[in-house]
């Protein structure tokens, strides 16, 4: 069974820096696309970032690109989210998920095609 442990959440001030990490254990991270959803108050959760299994390929949502980088470390089967120049909108909880697919050319980006979730982690962008 895969778990995924999201960390780095917290308050920060409009125009910070958050580093999100999410550790992986049980199965091939290295065969893996990772997510890293999104859902705020009121909203339906969407996904901010996604990285493939395949070298080299990545998506982000409009809202973020520029500003936000995703990554992943194999040997340490973690991935990470990196997010500059936040705003107060980016305040959300943040979710890493896995897609154990492995055969997908681009990551998925609707939520029912990941299979593992973590528990999330609190962002809040002051202003």
């Amino acid at each position: 069974q895969v778990q995924l442990v999201e960390s780095g959440g917290g308050l920060v001030q409009a125009g910070g820096s958050l580093r999100l990490s999410c550790a992986a254990s049980g199965g091939t991270f290295s065969g893996f696309d990772m997510g890293w959803f999104r859902q705020a108050p009121g909203k339906e959760r969407e996904l901010a970032a996604a990285i493939s299994w395949r070298p080299g390929i990545t998506y982000y949502a409009d809202s973020v690109k520029g500003r936000f980088t995703i990554s992943r470390v194999n040997a340490k089967n973690t991935v990470y989210l990196q997010m500059n120049s936040l705003k107060p909108e980016d305040t959300a909880i943040y979710y890493c998920a896995a897609d154990d697919s492995a055969y997908r050319h681009y990551p998925a980006q609707a939520q029912g095609e990941y299979d593992y979730w973590g528990q999330g982690t609190q962002v809040t962008v002051s202003s």
